[in-house]
């Protein structure tokens, strides 16, 4: 029979590991309990820091004795711990989304196995007389073997929950030797498939404490809410080591510090204590008691645990799940522990920053994908308000592709597996009240070991949902949940009209809206549904990070890596920068849009003119009344009047109407814009925002009158031809043609050089992440970024002492039967107005083009010098067709370097949508204008698309010598395909008729603004 290592026994979940249970700190008084801080615990000594190590390429290569107490480890490396060898200097880095780095033949691994071994002393100055000595390490990938002075302490597996050994046997006083060999693959890697870099090694804190053996070993708190979601009952279940007629005192103390009560019970007994009217916690509300429990033995205290209390109860109620009695929506995100810096290690300063964010931008709600994250992260939900879906450290997605998805989720030899890491799961976090479902993993199939899994969650906890997108029939879940499912679509695939038409039990959309590179798009259309269907309980966009490995280049300048920049292959590339919020910190453009989706309060115009607006609290619970809403009407860019309002004590989901008093009386400009907005802020600071964040907000555009007709300045123009080349001049100003191309090549004025090339009318944009699935089509079927224009005809006049300019042209791709017919048509007047229109024929066979084009637009190359920009339209962020509603109507001001978006991996980015003007100026206060007859989205920028398309990091991207500026038409949405949704019909970039006509005038802002000459047709 062959021989079975120990890192591929499926049936060996642990050697000596202590059973699960909850992560607590046991204290030696209430006053140190009160603190609830580590280092006032009985004993604790936290491990982490520099580690003596040692790297083999396999584990059978290790040094005779490695575990030995004298072992000489001079020569050994130094790494730090908490830490990723990979991000250290050994074994490779390697990012995938779905396959397995070995071949399928469960549970064995390759012999090439990188293993290191960690090696370290420590002091223990301490009588352990009535203590248990206890190590915990909280995450170790993937799996490991401990040795304490020479001895072998146990075994483990399950790389991201934590496991606790006794040493007390293994220890003395004085200096004591620790020995870690951990092990890169192990049967436990068929488990732990996710979506990540592939990282090994004690990456979560190691720490070593006491507890009293005559102490709680465990215990689970349980409230209760009575049928109208009042009154509550209170009880606390606890587990001894050691029966010693041990007494327990129950003491709870509200948020404001008042004490609730204090009972003594004795410590086999199940505390029960019913509490009249206690604040419920919630997302919105979160409130916590704090439970002391004082263990007494012969009148003495033996230990004080400090538990905090949230009051809240979780039911099904037909097709919806309550929360407190209300069918809650979640607004959430998939998070990972992730730094760009150090992998999967993670402070709790880090994690307080990201809650703090996403409450900051309206998040409610995350699900730990696809593994429990650092304890940490669940008291900090808990104290700042977060919904969760605990995750298991569970995916199989490799076996996908094997065409037996189920292969091992069916197989009962891997039950213990399965459910252990379920098990070990409730158990360490069960006390949250943060905590809402208990997901059974990701992407895994179904089988045998789910229904498994799913009955022993029930056990252990009946309080809670049990939640599992594989189980697609709901069969064992409470919820329906589903990826990316789409709105629209063509097929007969899963669409979320079919789910609300068949779901019987409420429906979580777990994952969607791919929020990689620029996009996603169709937010609020997902976002309209959950608020129209109460089954329908909200979604976690995909995901909060992009995982960019932070690298430094020769010249200093930051940059980040992704997969397939390490060598790694197989690898998916840059699909893991698909996050919220940039590797830096940064938030990306659609956190803002997600933000404004998700907003608190929701304000719909009913009558503009009369003032009359309807606000719906978007809250499950909270009133309004702790916002302070801010009205402000603008005449352009300038402030007219602001007033604040103060908001009614609206509960949540109700809706109220206001009457504003909006600028009657104000004398209105022609051709200017009146908008006026609505800012709601936080009243008081609260523990994740200062007074005056904004959580929502509105605009409103009031009508005004019509825009000034143009009066050109009369004067002469000179006509010169010399070759291909025609000039029009006036008195300060040269344009000059091209007669073979047809097209405007330079525009001069008092000798500078203001246009270096003129319009050119283009389809290409530089592709997007969420255009990947269109890529392969456009570039070798239509050849999309391979345009080519015929001029067919130029026709040229001087008439009434204005210069007509016409060119008939076709437009179309290499090998393409179909094309554009255009017509471009200049007219120059002699105060140096340009007035351009481009009319656009969708010609040929029209059968044969693609069902998106990237954009219809033109492109333009203005002087380097032209970097300040201002414009009408929406901002002060990019906006695209299908994500703007972030991006309010108004007058901006940006420089050219600011209207970028620095995306991780080079790509469009940067456009300004539903615009009638941008100016775009120098220092000295001069430059060009463009004014739209009818509106146009706008991008200025340093780099050509090619230079965006062909770069791979940030660090490729060369500014040019000149301003890019682009006028579009029309330009596709973003969509979500890169996992999830395309463009929604309604906002396609399709093959069709266009016009697109402008004035381009000259001018100095110090002596005309841009503001004044927007106001003109």
């Amino acid at each position: 029979m062959k021989k079975m290592k120990r890192w591929e026994d499926i049936h060996t979940d642990g050697i000596n590991r202590l059973s699960a249970r909850a992560h607590y700190i046991s204290y030696p008084s209430r006053l140190a309990a009160e603190k609830e801080e580590a280092s006032n615990a009985h004993f604790f000594k936290n491990l982490n820091g520099t580690w003596k190590f040692t790297f083999l390429e396999a584990p059978e290569y290790w040094p005779d004795g490695f575990y030995q107490d004298d072992l000489d480890t001079k020569d050994w490396d130094d790494i730090t711990v908490p830490g990723n060898w990979q991000l250290q200097g050994y074994g490779k880095m390697h990012y995938s989304d779905l396959w397995y780095n070995f071949p399928i033949i469960p549970p064995r691994v390759p012999t090439d196995n990188p293993t290191g071994i960690y090696r370290r002393e420590f002091e223990l100055e301490r009588n352990l007389d009535g203590e248990q000595l206890i190590i915990r390490f909280n995450g170790v990938d993937s799996a490991y073997e401990v040795y304490v002075n020479g001895e072998f302490a146990g075994y483990s597996k399950g790389a991201r929950i934590q496991a606790e050994f006794d040493i007390t046997g293994l220890c003395r006083q004085g200096s004591n030797t620790l020995t870690v060999r951990v092990f890169q693959w192990s049967d436990g890697t068929y488990l732990e498939d996710q979506d990540m870099w592939w990282l090994s090694g004690i990456f979560r804190d190691v720490e070593l404490y006491t507890r009293p053996i005559a102490g709680l070993y465990d215990y689970t708190v349980n409230t209760e809410l009575d049928s109208d979601n009042q009154n509550a009952t209170l009880s606390v279940s606890v587990k001894l080591t050691e029966q010693h007629g041990q007494t327990i005192v129950y003491e709870l103390v509200a948020p404001d510090g008042e004490r609730v009560f204090s009972e003594e019970k004795q410590a086999d007994e199940t505390f029960s204590k019913y509490v009249a009217a206690p604040l419920k916690w919630s997302a919105e509300e979160p409130n916590l008691y704090h439970l002391y429990m004082t263990v007494m033995e012969a009148g003495k205290i033996v230990e004080v645990i400090q538990q905090n209390v949230g009051f809240r109860s979780i039911v099904m109620a037909g097709d919806t799940f309550h929360v407190n009695g209300v069918a809650i929506k979640l607004k959430g995100v998939n998070r990972h522990d992730y730094n760009p810096k150090t992998g999967r290690v993670v402070s709790k300063a880090e994690i307080e920053r990201d809650i703090k964010t996403m409450k900051q931008n309206n998040i409610n709600a995350i699900r730990t994908a696809h593994y429990p994250n650092s304890h940490f992260l669940y008291d900090l939900c808990d104290q700042y308000g977060m919904y969760v879906i605990d995750e298991t450290d569970l995916e199989c997605h490799g076996f996908e592709l094997t065409e037996k998805y189920n292969w091992i989720s069916d197989d009962p030899a891997w039950e213990t597996a399965y459910v252990s890491r379920l098990e070990r799961m409730i158990e360490r976090d069960k006390n949250h009240p943060c905590i809402l479902m208990w997901s059974l993993g990701n992407e895994s199939a179904f089988g045998h070991n789910f229904r498994a899994m799913a009955k022993r969650a029930k056990e252990m906890d009946p309080t809670r949902l049990v939640h599992y997108e594989g189980d697609r029939e709901a069969e064992v879940t409470d919820l329906h949940s589903t990826m990316y499912t789409w709105l629209e679509r063509n097929d007969d695939r899963l669409t979320m009209d079919k789910v609300i038409e068949k779901a019987k039990k409420p429906h979580i959309l777990c994952e969607y809206a791919h929020a990689m590179g620029n996009g996603p798009g169709n937010l609020k259309e997902y976002q309209d549904l959950f608020y129209k269907h109460d089954k329908l309980q909200g979604g976690f966009i995909w995901e909060w990070f992009d995982h960019g490995i932070e690298t430094v280049s020769e010249d200093g300048t930051v940059y980040y890596r992704y997969g397939g920049d390490f060598g790694d292959d197989p690898t998916n590339g840059n699909f893991c920068i698909d996050g919220l919020i940039m590797p830096d910190g940064t938030l990306s453009p659609s956190l803002f849009e997600y933000k404004k989706v998700i907003e608190p309060v929701q304000t719909e115009c009913i009558d503009l003119e009369k003032g009359i607006f309807r606000l719906i609290n978007r809250y499950d619970f909270l009133s309004l009344d702790h916002l302070e809403l801010t009205c402000s009407l603008f005449e352009d860019d300038k402030l007219l009047e602001s007033f604040t309002v103060e908001l009614p004590k609206l509960v949540g989901r109700e809706t109220t109407e206001l009457q504003l008093p909006i600028g009657q009386d104000i004398e209105r400009v022609s051709g200017a814009n009146y908008y006026f907005g609505f800012s709601y802020t936080l009243k008081q600071d609260t523990p994740w925002a200062a007074k005056g964040h904004e959580l929502a907000n509105a605009s409103f555009v009031l009508p005004g009158k019509e825009k000034l007709p143009k009066v050109h300045v009369d004067g002469d123009l000179q006509v010169t031809k010399e070759g291909a080349m025609l000039s029009v001049s006036g008195n300060d100003f040269t344009v000059t043609f091209d007669c073979v191309k047809g097209a405007i090549k330079e525009v001069t004025r008092n000798g500078k050089i203001q246009i270096e090339k003129g319009p050119q009318f283009h389809f290409w944009r530089a592709p997007i992440d969420n255009d990947m699935y269109l890529l392969n089509d456009y570039r070798t079927k239509y050849f999309m970024h391979l345009g080519h224009e015929i001029v067919e005809d130029v026709r040229y006049e001087l008439k009434d002492g204005v210069f007509e300019w016409h060119t008939d042209a076709l437009y179309g791709t290499t090998n393409s039967s179909w094309y554009y017919q255009l017509q471009y048509h200049y007219s120059i007047y002699p105060d140096g107005d340009i007035v351009c229109k481009i009319d656009g024929v969708a010609s040929g066979m029209k059968e044969n083009a693609p069902v998106m084009v990237p954009r219809l637009g033109l492109h333009l190359q203005l002087n380097k010098d032209f970097d300040q920009t201002q414009w009408r339209g929406r901002g002060p962020g990019e906006s695209y067709v299908d994500s703007k509603q972030a991006n309010h109507l108004g007058v901006y001001r940006k420089t050219v370097d600011d209207l970028f978006t620095n995306y991780v991996k080079p790509q469009e980015n940067g456009n300004r949508s539903d615009c009638d003007w941008v100016s775009i100026t120098d220092h000295d206060k001069n430059g060009l204008i463009f004014i739209a007859n009818d509106t146009f989205d706008f991008s200025a920028s340093h780099y050509e698309v090619s230079d965006l398309e062909q770069a791979k990091h940030t660090i490729d991207l060369k500014p040019r010598d000149y301003i890019v500026l682009n006028l579009d038409y029309k330009q596709n949405g973003l969509g979500s395909n890169s996992c999830g949704q395309d463009q929604l019909e309604k906002y396609r970039c399709k093959f069709e008729d266009f016009t697109l006509s402008f004035r381009i005038s000259p001018f100095n802002s110090e002596k005309t603004t841009a503001v004044e000459l927007g106001r003109e047709k």
